[in-house]
């Protein structure tokens, strides 16, 4: 299955992106700290160049907590400033003007060297669909400025926001690249929701995702679907879960798209537990 999703909207945003970096102190990328390293678009290194940046590791409530912290680890030692956040609850939202402040410290008193006076640092917010830029945003600004949803593409426009006095932020639509080089790269995307639904087939997501969870967190699969063994053939675990969870048809076959639903909705919802889907030593070996 190839995976692909790069709406009109999407290339236009690549374009206002960098017609708009000569206004830009700092670079805001949001990823989602289940999947830090596949919800990272390469093409931001290419439009953003040497612009100083904060890794924003959102969602962080929903994802391992113990692979969390090797990621955050992973990228200081490369260089990176990150950060592991939660914004639907706000946590981490202190930290980020902080840490923002702290990585500008340097070109501010230069600026107030000059004499210019003080201003808001101003920062452009970068993340793929459905990264949770805007409910970010609305945290920050402490109010609803920026319209949210759980489906992703709902920012289709620039905006400039106001946190404050200390920071103006601009949020851009959520960019996807054209291509993915690697399709597992596509499966992560969508099996976390970055993708729109109605474009996948979501057997596929579901098998990619049982795998990944009867190799990494077998005991939340057990737990879950109330299995004494976890069968090795992808079908007869989908025909196991079906039973346990009356996703047949009549004549006692299996519904494998309910199935297929199911499993990818209840991965979404936390069901499973906090779920990390990559690793920084799979990145290491890539």
């Amino acid at each position: 299955m190839t995976i692909q999703w790069f709406p009109g909207h999407m290339a236009k945003a690549r374009r206002q992106v960098t017609e708009k970096l000569g206004l830009i102190d700092i670079v805001f990328e949001l990823v989602d700290a289940r999947i830090p390293a596949s919800s990272r678009n390469p093409m931001i290194d290419e439009i953003i160049s040497n612009k100083p940046r904060l890794l924003l590791l959102n969602k962080a409530d929903m994802a391992d907590p113990k692979v969390t912290k090797e990621w955050i680890s992973y990228f200081k030692e490369n260089g990176i400033h990150a950060l592991a956040i939660d914004s639907q609850a706000g946590i981490g939202m202190k930290q980020i003007v902080t840490e923002a402040k702290h990585i500008l410290q340097e070109k501010f008193d230069k600026m107030a060297a000059k004499g210019i006076r003080p201003r808001a640092v101003r920062a452009l917010i970068v993340g793929i669909p459905n990264v949770g830029k805007s409910t970010l945003i609305n945290r920050l600004a402490k109010k609803n400025i920026a319209q949210t949803g759980d489906r992703p593409g709902i920012t289709k426009a620039q905006q400039w926001i106001k946190v404050g006095k200390e920071i103006e932020l601009l949020d851009t639509p959520g960019i996807l690249w054209p291509k993915f080089e690697d399709q597992e790269v596509g499966l992560k995307l969508a099996t976390t929701g970055a993708i729109k639904d109605t474009i996948l087939n979501l057997q596929d997501i579901a098998v990619y995702a049982l795998r990944f969870l009867q190799e990494n967190y077998p005991i939340s699969l057990k737990e879950r679907y109330n299995l004494e063994d976890i069968p090795n053939e992808i079908v007869e675990l989908f025909d196991e879960i079906g039973k346990r969870r009356g996703c047949m048809m009549s004549g006692g076959i299996t519904d494998y798209d309910k199935v297929a639903e199911l499993v990818i909705r209840e991965i979404r919802t936390e069901k499973l537990g906090k779920l990390t889907f990559e690793k920084p030593q799979d990145k290491s070996e890539d």
